[in-house]
């Protein structure tokens, strides 16, 4: 559990959620990841992406599959994904000196993640691309006053990737490709911090130090209940990384293709506005209560923070076949290293006391998927897929800023060719998640109080984008 502190330990330690705090109805892919990161392949769940090589996107999921983008290609793309996030309540128990509040609400927001992609052939063997995305993002809010506020209330996660990408056709049946990753993040997460608990501290410390009398404790904590500070977290950092694919093509219909990208450092700096509440009248206990507002005014104070974090490398294998004229079936394994992330270490940049690392304990986990195309003429196609992802959160470190479990998709989408060189695509997915039990109370009870029942989860995503070949 974590140390017996001021909030102050816990909120400045919260930067965590600079790049962890997610939910698990707002990040798609396991833990906080977004798989969409196209259109195209929304309506196959993803499945077979590093060997399909459909469109642009490939630059994402793999270069070497722009060796198949015969002419110079765009693509432009939105999801718009809308989760369901709601907690429900067994036995969870109220901190010091504070009631307990409601479920939360739905924590769930519609959130729109756009990508675009660029490919131009340079030669036969060579090709250029560059795609622009968000891989990692995350909008949840819990209703404020809800049982787990001083946990987490927003978390407001963005991430921007820039990739460009080159490929090289080695064979007419083998390509390799390779890319570089830029990418940006800022994050802003609040919560509450129990007040009436740091004073309550700060008044037993006071008095087992014989600086108030011991009689004055009790009305002391009786008349300041009910306190809360309001916390609000923000950080940015960038950082780089890269990506290496292969495709071959077995026979002309049937091709296998691999996809690593590699894990991402960050550093990430922000800072920690904690703004505390006045205290209420106190009448002959104003000079104890302004003696120790200033002690927990001083503890729950501003300032700077930095975390360091790994972020995961992602491997991916497909497979991808065209049956007949009118069936393409695909499937996908994934596998993402989540375990670089075991705990977490963050360093005040200003006074304060020293912060005490997190476990996190996070497992390497799999995400599997199967999809299938028709083609029904010139003009149409329809896409089916079914996928299952794991989740690297052990039940003991689930938190409300990410309560994930793992889930399953299913997903229907269409293309329409409105002209030779314009395609436009669509696609639905909807996504449930295993019940998330929760018994968690940050290490202190009595300040954070205890957040015991389950969340439930579920989205839906809504893609839409056209590929225009000049």
């Amino acid at each position: 559990m974590h140390s017996n502190q001021f909030h102050r330990t816990r909120v400045a330690a919260a930067i965590a959620g600079v790049v962890l705090a997610l939910g698990a109805g707002q990040a798609f892919g396991a833990a906080f990841a977004l798989q969409e990161q196209g259109v195209s392949g929304l309506g196959n769940s993803y499945a077979g992406g590093t060997a399909a090589a459909e469109d642009a996107s490939t630059v994402w999921n793999n270069p070497a599959g722009m060796s198949k983008i015969a002419t110079m290609q765009a693509v432009a793309g939105l999801n718009i994904i809308t989760p369901s996030i709601k907690f429900s309540d067994s036995a969870s128990v109220h901190a010091f000196g504070q009631p307990l509040g409601g479920t939360g609400g739905n924590a769930g927001s519609t959130n729109y993640v756009p990508n675009m992609y660029f490919v131009v052939p340079i030669n036969p063997q060579f090709a250029f691309g560059l795609g622009i995305g968000a891989p990692f993002g995350l909008v949840t809010e819990w209703d404020n006053g809800w049982l787990g506020r001083y946990q987490a209330l927003k978390s407001d996660i963005k991430t921007m990737n820039v990739n460009p990408a080159l490929s090289w056709k080695v064979a007419p049946n083998f390509a390799l490709g390779v890319g570089v990753d830029y990418q940006q993040i800022k994050a802003t997460l609040t919560s509450n911090a129990n007040y009436s608990a740091a004073l309550a501290q700060g008044a037993g410390q006071a008095a087992a130090a014989g600086l108030i009398p011991a009689a004055a404790v009790g009305p002391f904590i009786a008349a300041t209940s009910g306190l809360d500070s309001n916390v609000n977290i923000n950080g940015d950092d960038n950082a780089w990384g890269w990506n290496l694919g292969a495709l071959w093509d077995i026979t002309p219909d049937t091709r296998v293709g691999a996809h690593y990208r590699s894990s991402l450092k960050y550093n990430v700096s922000g800072n920690v506005t904690i703004n505390n509440p006045t205290l209420p009248p106190l009448g002959p206990l104003a000079p104890i209560g302004a003696a120790i507002s200033a002690g927990a005014n001083a503890a729950l104070a501003s300032g700077g923070v930095t975390a360091s974090i790994e972020l995961p490398a992602i491997t991916n294998v497909s497979i991808f076949s065209k049956i007949n004229p009118q069936w393409d079936v695909m499937a996908d394994v994934q596998f993402t290293q989540w375990s670089s992330i075991q705990q977490l270490a963050f360093v005040r940049t200003g006074p304060g006391l020293a912060l005490p690392a997190t476990p996190e304990n996070f497992k390497d986990v799999w995400r599997f998927s199967a999809g299938a195309t028709y083609t029904m003429n010139n003009q149409w196609k329809f896409r089916g897929g079914l996928a299952y992802d794991q989740t690297p959160v052990q039940n003991a470190e689930r938190t409300p800023r990410l309560p994930d479990e793992s889930r399953t998709w299913v997903s229907v989408g269409a293309q329409y060719t409105a002209m030779p060189n314009l395609k436009l695509d669509g696609g639905f997915a909807y996504i449930w998640a295993s019940d998330a039990s929760s018994n968690q109370n940050a290490g202190d009870t009595a300040k954070y109080g205890l957040i015991n029942g389950n969340y439930k989860a579920s989205v839906t995503v809504f893609g839409m984008s056209a590929t225009y070949s000049f």
